[in-house]
């Protein structure tokens, strides 16, 4: 995926109708700022400093598109413009070779955060039914809302761990 520059209470919900988020009691062993995504419960968690997180729910990778580690949040784009990466194209030839910002064909959603490895993002997606789903090439997806949200709250350097 290759990002083109275009320009609380415990367990109570904070939620509207098209978020996804709320707020949950998290000991996970990391550092406050650390954003955690759960891939087998199809949920990302931003580790606040008070023993608790932010819980969004996500699309992660399908089978064998999935990855596992840490990486770090190298950019942070609003409205991006897509080229879909070599692995997507081969699957999809028909797909253009860049969609541009804010287009409704466009996956990438309102924001996208870019990841230091590979061509993997955290971005917001113009498919709101895959949230929840394996529906990626090992990107995150989340509702508009919800990226628009965590972008407000993270930085370039934000630590990314991923689990099974």
């Amino acid at each position: 995926m290759r990002i083109l520059a275009a320009t609380a209470i415990i367990g109570i919900a904070i939620t509207t109708a098209a978020s996804a988020r709320e707020v949950v009691p998290f000991q996970a062993g990391v550092s406050p700022g650390t954003i955690v995504i759960k891939t087998g419960e199809r949920r990302l968690y931003y580790v606040r400093g008070d023993g608790t997180a932010l819980r969004y729910r996500v699309a992660v990778g399908k089978p064998g598109k999935q990855w596992f580690g840490e990486a770090r949040i190298d950019g942070k784009y609003v409205r991006p413009a897509w080229s879909p990466p070599a692995e997507v194209k081969r699957d999809n030839p028909r797909l253009p070779d860049v969609i541009p910002g804010g287009a409704p064909n466009n996956p990438m959603g309102a924001r996208a955060l870019t990841l230091n490895l590979d061509e993997y993002a955290i971005h917001g997606t113009n498919r709101p039914a895959s949230i929840g789903t394996y529906a990626s090439y090992g990107c995150i997806r989340m509702l508009n809302e919800d990226i628009v949200d965590l972008y407000d709250q993270v930085n370039v350097g934000t630590r990314v761990v991923v689990v099974p």
